[in-house]
Order: structure tokens, then C-alpha cells, then sequence
């Protein structure tokens, strides 16, 4: 295992390479993975680059894309980069500059190492297990928000695909028990922002009802880093199986859980 300083230097490299390409990029095709979930020519770039950058930089160290799956070592690797290329496609197929690139160093099911990148704030956040978080190179915490009255909770996108109906009840319920209790609602519609800005003080609390490695794994090990509390719907701490997302600072994390509860 390689110093986590020298892997950190890596990571923020790698994901300055689809900050990069974001800035500068249009999309020009726009593919259907499913009902309403798209990506696009710049997502599959993005991940090319990254992918060879990481192979050339850490040849030891597994690989996976949210576009194009695995590299061959990545099942017997012990560790593995994963990579959200583009989070927030809709938002920059729209032109709403609400995206950013993810990567974590994942052992196991738990980041070790992650870096955030948001090209369109020029906001770079880095993270490694033990050693804080920061933000273009200045430590950051959490807010010290306890009330939800005082607080401004971001939510995650409404769901698509076949159960949508379904799932999207709870998501209006939870939406309407929120927008009893907190100061305001926010949905950004990309998960790192949810997870860098609540460590940065920005928001005080995210619940995202799903829980997908790739899209949240850094941005969980940065907001944990920075102070947060990172938890299932059950009460018990997040870990790659569980079924819900809910992230708050650390004296608004149990009252946040207690609403969501009743809200499903």
C-alpha cells in the first residue's frame, strides 16, 4: 500500500482530468441507459482518461467505471479505484452547472481515499481515512447546526425506471415532512454536491433514499472526514449495503433520522 498522501496526489490529478474536460466539453451524443437515466460522449471520455491515468499512475490497483465496468485486476485487487465520471449528467446535458467527478479508493466497501472535483465552482476536495477533509487545500468541517428549524437539508433526485410510482411516494412524503420542519429544501440534483457542500458547512444535512457505491462513496469518506454522520435509514452506520443515505452533522444527524423514519 502506497503512502495516502502520494494516493490522494493521485486521486486529485485524476479527477482534475474531467474537471478539465467538463469545462471545455459540450456533449454531442446522449445515450439511454434506462428510463430517463442518459449518458453521454463525455462521460465515456472522461472515464477513458481517468481509467488510463490510474492504470499508468497505480498498475497494482483495480478499476471500475460507472460506464464501462471493470478493469481485469479489479476482482483481485484488494484495492480499487471507482469512478463516477460525470455525477450529475442530466444537470450538465441541461447545461445546469451542477456536476462534478468522483473517485474513491475503495477496500473493501468503505473509501479510504476520495476526490471531488466541481468545475463549475472551481471547488477541489480531497479526503483521506484519518487525515481530514479539505477543500482546495484548506481543512473543512461541518456546520455546528443542532435544530432542524435551522437547517437547509438537501434531498436526491426522484427516482425513475419501473418502480418509480413506488418509491416515489416515500420521496413526496419525505419532502412534505421536510418542508414541515426544516428552514429550507435543496435538490442539486448531483450526490457530490450533496455530501462536499454538507462538509463544508454549506448545508447542514442530505438524505438521499438509495445508495449507490460509485456515486456516494467519496463524498461519504469527505463528509465523515469533515465531521458528519453518515447513516442507514435503520439507524446504523452507512456501509455499501445499506438501503438509504442520510448524512447530517453530528448534532443534527438524530433528529434528521427520526423524521425520515416517520416519513417511510
Amino acid at each position: 500500500m502506497r503512502p495516502l498522501d502520494q494516493l490522494v496526489e493521485i486521486a486529485q490529478k485524476a479527477v482534475r482530468i474531467g474537471n478539465d474536460l467538463i469545462r471545455t466539453s459540450r456533449p454531442q451524443t446522449v445515450i439511454e441507459k434506462t428510463d430517463r437515466d442518459t449518458y453521454t460522449d463525455v462521460d465515456v471520455r472522461i472515464e477513458q482518461e481517468i481509467r488510463a491515468h490510474l492504470a499508468e499512475a497505480t498498475p497494482e490497483i483495480g478499476f471500475i467505471g460507472e460506464e464501462e465496468g471493470r478493469s481485469d485486476q479489479a476482482a483481485d485487487s484488494e484495492y480499487v479505484w471507482g469512478l463516477d465520471p460525470i455525477d450529475g449528467t442530466a444537470n450538465f446535458v441541461h447545461g445546469v452547472p451542477l456536476s462534478g467527478v468522483s473517485v474513491a479508493l475503495l477496500r473493501g466497501d468503505r473509501a479510504v481515499v476520495a476526490a471531488i472535483s466541481l468545475p463549475y465552482s472551481d471547488l477541489h476536495y480531497t479526503a483521506a481515512e484519518g487525515r481530514g477533509a479539505y477543500v482546495n487545500g484548506r481543512q473543512i468541517r461541518t456546520s455546528t447546526t443542532t435544530e432542524l428549524p435551522k437547517s437547509m437539508i438537501a434531498i436526491g433526485d426522484y427516482a425513475l425506471g419501473d418502480h418509480a410510482a413506488e418509491e416515489n411516494r416515500q420521496r413526496i412524503a419525505l419532502t412534505a415532512a421536510l418542508a414541515a420542519e426544516v428552514e429550507r429544501i435543496r435538490m442539486f440534483g448531483s450526490a457530490a454536491h450533496d455530501l462536499v457542500w454538507l462538509a463544508e458547512g454549506r448545508i447542514d444535512g442530505a438524505v438521499i433514499l438509495s445508495n449507490k457505491t460509485l456515486d456516494l462513496a467519496a463524498g461519504i469518506l469527505i463528509a465523515r472526514e469533515a465531521g458528519a454522520l453518515v447513516l442507514d435509514s435503520s439507524g446504523d452506520d452507512h456501509t455499501a449495503s445499506s438501503r438509504h443515505t442520510i448524512a447530517a452533522t453530528s448534532g443534527l444527524a438524530r433528529p434528521l433520522l427520526s423524521l425520515v423514519q416517520t416519513a417511510l
